[in-house]
């Protein structure tokens, strides 16, 4: 099944910052904030939300569509993609702009402050669910231009399929009617307790109110797992225990990519949130948020060790 994600394509510059950002900010003095982080280890790497669910897709034998524009520099993203027989059908690339680049600086208690230049994702409005030339099974609305975002929701929900919506770091960037409207076009909305609470403030629904416009709600907990939840039960996912801490950027991104994987091949809503919990932590162990491999055998053996229960990502 063809799982298309519409997101970001984009370099990310992943910086080390062997202190405690709290160390170095007065609270009492933030209006007048002028601080410089001077960061041990700096790495450009390929990324982006969509990059990235595609990537953790692939490796478990999903099929995913990308549906993004990229810059004028993008090609060595491109290629990275092509090289993993990842669908680029529904990829541009800008004549005059160049690809998103995501800078990270992630402090030694995993804090992480992040400035993103949106470059070519300015056009993902040009883009269309119709001109992907795959047929698509399913979707996820993921973390880009706002307007794309809305967009493509609508796209989807008048075409009959069926997603996720994914707002992330953009909740902000949408008014209370606009959230609304996509979640309502949605059948699973997911995000982490702090974004969860953002939409809760900003809709005025609680989470048995999401659920009346959502079938599935899906809060990630970092290290502490996620809780997965329809009205009519609330599963408690356990994190698969990491063997090292490397770098948690994309974690959240791989487990999108291990739930909807597990989804798309018809399997129950435990086994989709143990999935995304394992390929979390393959992320977290390695530094970048495409740096991580492993095979299906590996990745089985590791979910069985995780969870002492079978599970077959053979089709």
């Amino acid at each position: 099944m063809n799982i298309l994600i519409s997101g970001s394509l984009a370099y990310d510059y992943i910086m080390d910052f062997p202190d405690s950002f709290k160390n170095h900010i007065l609270p009492d003095q933030l209006h007048i904030l002028n601080v410089c982080f001077v960061v041990e280890k700096l790495q450009k790497n390929i990324g982006g939300v969509a990059t990235n669910i595609a990537y953790t897709t692939k490796l478990l034998g999903g099929e995913p569509v990308v549906l993004a524009p990229l810059g004028k520099d993008g090609q060595e993203l491109l290629d990275f993609l092509a090289s993993h027989d990842i669908k680029t059908s529904g990829i541009s690339m800008s004549k005059n702009l160049l690809t998103a680049g995501a800078h990270i600086t992630t402090d030694k208690d995993d804090n992480q402050i992040t400035a993103f230049y949106n470059g070519a994702l300015s056009e993902a409005t040009d883009l269309h669910i119709a001109n992907i030339k795959e047929k698509v099974d399913f979707a996820l609305i993921s973390p880009t231009k706002k307007e794309a975002m809305i967009q493509h929701a609508k796209e989807c929900y008048d075409a009959r399929i069926p997603f996720c919506f994914d707002p992330g770091q953009q909740i902000t960037a949408f008014s209370n009617q606009e959230l609304a409207a996509v979640i309502g076009q949605a059948k699973f909305f997911i995000g982490n307790d702090y974004e969860i609470k953002l939409v809760e403030e900003k809709t005025g629904w609680n989470t048995n109110e999401l659920l009346n416009h959502v079938e599935v709600l899906i809060i990630t907990l970092g290290d502490r797992g996620s809780v997965i939840i329809t009205k009519d039960t609330s599963i408690e996912i356990k994190p698969c225990p990491a063997l090292s801490v490397d770098d948690p950027t994309g974690a959240g991104d791989a487990y999108r990519g291990g739930f909807f994987t597990g989804y798309t091949r018809g399997l129950d809503l435990k086994t989709c949130g143990q999935m995304a919990s394992v390929a979390a932590t393959y992320a977290v162990e390695n530094y970048g948020t495409v740096n991580h491999s492993y095979t299906t055998e590996e990745f089985e053996k590791r979910y069985v060790e995780t969870y002492g229960e079978p599970m077959s990502l053979k089709m």
